[in-house]
């Protein structure tokens, strides 16, 4: 599903116009890369959690050039989903159907 798919969604589901929608969830977008940039987690109860991860300082090696390089220690955003969350993606028989069948 597309941002704009997610937008029409809401949209339909509210009775509020798109640009409206749309304005909101930009917001909401710039609001948590501006808080994640900033050191700050987000925290959606019963929907899941906006992290930064700390990834350690490591040796890499680059194949091509069959040498080391060192990746100093950086943070990556992250999400984490609520068990809320977890559980209905886990009960879900729609997904069940669309599985494939080994």
């Amino acid at each position: 599903m597309t941002k704009a798919e997610v937008i029409t969604k809401i949209s339909d589901k509210t009775g509020i116009q798109k640009d409206d929608v749309t304005q909101a969830i930009e917001a909401f977008f710039k609001v948590v890369k501006d808080s994640m940039s900033e050191g700050d987690n987000i925290y959606v109860r019963g929907f899941g959690s906006f992290i930064n991860k700390k990834r350690a300082k490591k040796i890499a090696r680059n194949i091509s050039k069959n040498t080391a390089i060192v990746i100093d220690e950086h943070y990556i955003p992250a999400f984490k989903p609520s068990k809320v969350f977890v559980e209905k993606i886990k009960n879900s028989k729609k997904i069940k159907e669309l599985a494939p069948q080994d």
